[in-house]
């Protein structure tokens, strides 16, 4: 499967069950293991374990394989192999502790997220162009919130 369906699926998946806070990183120039990294955090053991789920189904839907799945037994911090990509769902504490993004986070990947109110630029299924390949674009609510406190800055 083709890497940027892979991500679209996962990130569909993901954000299908409600994730929070989806990061995407490149990873092919620091390992030959897998192409991209995926961060997202759920907010209970339950609902970790329902996004690891929501992510295998549609990965296999879509013509992919799952290598393996780990931690599905606790929930605290649940990893999805999807071959080129792997699928780290952790809750928020852990997400904060172990602070992946530091690890694999030096080229973060644009991808359009949506949110409960609508989507940013593109709908999830459609594809991107190879200039979005650079960096993570905001959720529209972060972008409301960024306005709003730039306002309330301005008025003081």
């Amino acid at each position: 499967m083709d890497i940027r369906k892979l991500q679209r699926t996962i990130i569909d998946a993901l954000e299908d069950v409600k994730a929070q806070d989806i990061r995407v990183f490149n990873t092919s120039h620091l390992t030959e293991l897998f192409d991209r990294v995926v961060v997202a955090s759920g907010t209970s053991n339950r609902q970790t374990k329902a996004l690891a789920s929501s992510v295998r189904e549609k990965v296999k839907e879509a013509g992919g394989d799952i290598v393996s799945t780990e931690g599905e037994e606790t929930g605290e911090w649940v990893l999805v192999d999807c071959g080129d990509a792997i699928v780290h769902i952790l809750q928020p504490a852990l997400r904060q502790y172990y602070n992946l993004e530091e690890i694999w986070g030096d080229k973060p990947v644009r991808v359009k997220l949506g949110t409960n109110t609508g989507f940013v630029g593109a709908r999830p299924s459609e594809p991107m162009d190879d200039e979005d390949e650079d960096e993570i674009e905001a959720p529209v609510a972060a972008k409301k919130t960024a306005r709003k406190t730039a306002a309330r800055k301005s008025a003081k």
